[in-house]
């Protein structure tokens, strides 16, 4: 038996990284999974590499219609939306006063709007059902700053305030809504600011200087800290911000 058990479930940004990883082990857990991607072919990917588990579909997730078109495909395809992982994320560095308009309105867009769209569309299905669980994915830098993230990590801080805002609103009605803050996990979502920073290997060859644990993330440690929260073996956490970041905010 799996935690997860005929669960439906949607996990955006499934294409790689983190999400994939996710979508991998929701399923390894007995989940049915909608896999969401702007990404088509990466996201068709993961789907087969699921197996009959799974369904890919490509979407924006700065687009209302879209998040809300996924959503419906989970509940034609599965009956329901038990799950909802809000994992889509864009991480566009820069220094602050050169960011450009097109690159805030993207970062606001697909971290901000993304999150607040799918879950509008999830939580009338939710309701119906009585419960469901969604957990959002913000950052280390949703509670902390590092050079060159000032409009990445003021979206990841208003992820976390959105979770435990909606924690609030549906407290009573069965629906629980955490988020969880990685610190730096090898994925490439973060190449561009390691390029920042003196190129991947610098970063990786410092890291015990931020990241007390001495190495990056894997997306699989991720993803099990996901699917316990998406798991009824987490019925009674909701609200919670929980930092997966090898100690880096411990300091």
């Amino acid at each position: 038996m799996g935690r997860l058990d005929g669960k439906a479930c949607v996990v955006t940004g499934a294409g790689s990284g983190i999400g994939r990883a996710t979508a991998q082990k929701l399923a390894e857990e007995g989940g049915r999974v909608v896999c969401v991607d702007n990404a088509a072919d990466a996201v068709e990917a993961t789907a087969a590499d699921i197996g009959s588990a799974a369904v890919p579909v490509a979407a924006d997730v700065s687009r209302r219609s879209e998040c809300t078109a996924f959503v419906e495909r989970c509940v034609d395809e599965f009956g329901a939306i038990d799950v909802l992982v809000n994992n889509a994320g864009v991480n566009l560095p820069g220094v602050f006063h050169e960011v450009p308009d097109e690159t805030i309105d993207r970062t606001i867009g697909v971290n901000v709007l993304g999150h607040i769209y799918a879950c509008q569309a999830a939580i009338p299905h939710m309701l119906q059902k009585g419960g469901g669980s969604i957990v959002n994915i913000s950052s280390v830098n949703g509670v902390v700053a590092e050079p060159y993230l000032a409009i990445y990590a003021t979206s990841k801080g208003a992820v976390v305030m959105l979770s435990r805002g909606i924690a609030l609103d549906y407290a009573k009605q069965g629906i629980r809504c955490n988020v969880v803050c990685p610190g730096w996990v090898d994925t490439p979502i973060n190449y561009a600011h390691a390029d920042m920073l003196g190129g991947l290997q610098q970063v990786y060859d410092t890291i015990d200087s931020f990241q007390p644990i001495g190495r990056p993330g894997e997306p699989r440690e991720i993803a099990n800290v996901i699917a316990f929260l998406g798991s009824d073996e987490a019925s009674f956490v909701t609200g919670s911000v929980i930092l997966a970041d090898g100690g880096m905010t411990a300091q």
